[in-house]
């Protein structure tokens, strides 16, 4: 399976700072703390009234207000008072911003800073306005349509709001490439660190699509998981055998990436490498992934040739892992044959089991939870895996996670539109 890929040239892209929002609240330290616990932050949403939905179980992020915004070197009272201005974020914008200032604060990095950029993905940006919009504007006949509709609804939006905030003038890009955004938004960023085109950018993936719509249309879809109305902690079920859909999930992983020479040279806090990154697409199907898993396996060898390692130095994968019955199978199968004998060797875990799926965010929470992995050697479960499912029979380090010496880590994921994307995180050494 593995072809000679070109390797990675230019310095060495290491991640220095990093900010979370997720289903278990504000903070890295939160976020971790309840995924290396095996918790889940998945509720049966009875305040969207979806009780006549098929599935009524999400993982939102909730009760995150303007006032969880970190202040940073370089604020100042005008700053302060724009922020607040509630017209101007989506729910995704609001818990994006958050998660890039505790990143930013977290490197070191005051507000203002030179030739930064930033550089995010996401699936839906923000919905949630559009969809309060286009009921008002349907059933009230727009008598409460906001002037700020489009512009705070778009999902180019995002990085705007982030540049804004952090009052950096370099590249401000969004990636929207369904579940895969993120992941792809990281290798960009690398990209644009290696090639000298920015000094440091803030990067990651924010979503927050757990809306009466989105629901209703995944329940439609039957992509959702519906056997677990009355246990929602029970629903995200990545490759256990009784598995039936995804948990629709939402949250902010940002990071901050500069080059190795930079961040030593100003003494910051190295949390890991971006080693190598690789994308590919079937060109098979709108929703589902080909059969054969090629253009899967291709993307997850670019991703480990660039990085330059043997694939023996890949101690964890964080698998996309979405919890639907063929995603998994053919996930399981690609990882395995591109490991070869390594993959009986090789542990790996679904942050979704206790995230939900954050649909254009899940490539960020999964590579912010391979470098925590790294960091702290210390793999976090795949929660809810009782009974084995034949064709998924590798270690997914079921339900209470372990100690590990680690290396390096793999986040492989999957995404509508036949999409794939893989990114190795190396150890910070």
């Amino acid at each position: 399976m593995h072809k000679c890929y070109k390797t990675r040239v230019g310095p060495r892209v290491v991640i220095t700072g990093i900010g979370v929002v997720s289903p278990f609240g504000v903070g890295r330290e939160r976020f971790w703390d309840a995924i290396s616990a095996g918790q889940s932050g998945a509720r049966v949403m009875d305040d969207l009234d979806a009780a006549s939905y098929a599935c009524r179980v999400a993982a939102p992020v909730v009760g995150v207000t303007i006032d969880d915004v970190p202040m940073l070197a370089g604020d100042d009272i005008w700053d302060r008072d724009y922020r607040a201005d509630p017209k101007r974020y989506s729910r995704a914008a609001l818990i994006a911003v958050i998660a890039a200032r505790e990143a930013w604060n977290d490197a070191g990095l005051k507000v203002g800073e030179p030739n930064a950029g930033v550089v995010i993905g996401s699936g839906g940006g923000g919905i949630d306005v559009g969809e309060r919009q286009y009921y008002d504007f349907f059933v009230e006949r727009g008598k409460k349509v906001t002037p700020y509709a489009i512009p705070i609804s778009i999902v180019g939006m995002m990085s705007s709001e982030i540049s804004i905030s952090l009052r950096v003038r370099g590249v401000s890009h969004v990636l929207s490439c369904g579940c895969t955004s993120s992941t792809d938004a990281v290798g960009y960023a690398a990209g644009l660190i290696r090639s000298g085109d920015a000094d440091v950018i803030l990067t990651g993936g924010a979503d927050a699509c757990v809306t009466p719509g989105m629901m209703y249309g995944f329940s439609r879809m039957r992509v959702t998981s519906m056997a677990y109305n009355d246990t929602p902690a029970a629903a995200s079920r990545p490759f256990d055998k009784g598995r039936d859909g995804f948990v629709l999930g939402e949250g902010a992983w940002m990071m901050t990436l500069e080059s190795e020479e930079r961040a030593r040279a100003r003494g910051a806090r190295i949390y890991a490498v971006v080693e190598g990154y690789g994308s590919t697409c079937d060109a098979f199907h709108r929703v589902q992934m080909a059969p054969d898993g090629i253009e899967i396996m291709r993307a997850i060898s670019k991703a480990i040739e660039k990085s330059g390692r043997p694939i023996e130095q890949i101690g964890y994968v964080n698998y996309h892992g979405t919890s639907t019955v063929l995603n998994d199978a053919i996930e399981s199968r690609c990882v395995r044959e591109v490991f070869g004998a390594h993959a009986d060797r090789l542990a790996g875990s679904s942050t979704k089991s206790m995230i939900g799926h954050p649909q254009g965010a899940s490539g960020a929470a999964g590579i912010v939870t391979s470098v925590l992995a790294i960091e702290r050697q210390f793999l976090p479960p795949t929660i809810n895996q009782y009974e084995s499912d034949p064709a998924c029979d590798l270690d997914y380090v079921p339900n209470a996670g372990r100690p590990a010496r680690l290396e390096a880590a793999l986040c492989n994921c999957l995404g509508f539109g036949s999409k794939n994307s893989a990114v190795v995180i190396g150890a910070a050494t």
